[in-house]
């Protein structure tokens, strides 16, 4: 039967290995991140913001009708 201290052991184990496969995680600079997400907003269309970006040529969204309406009925 295992004891607490065997418990403890284990769980001090498992948290020591998780924190060794963080440590091996690619990371990079604050600096790096905060450049490539300023590129990512600027050069990326939000069409939610019409004051910046103007209003969509096409709803991207919207379904590509062909002459019906589009409905179903159930």
């Amino acid at each position: 039967m295992p004891s607490v201290l065997d418990h403890k052991l284990r769980k001090i184990v498992e948290h020591n290995n998780r924190m060794k496969e963080q440590l091996e995680l690619p990371r990079i600079p604050v600096s790096q991140a905060s450049e490539s997400l300023i590129s990512y907003t600027q050069n990326t269309k939000d069409y939610l913001l019409p004051s910046i970006w103007g209003p969509p040529s096409q709803d991207p969204f919207a379904s590509q009708s062909t002459g019906t309406c589009g409905c179903s009925v159930m």
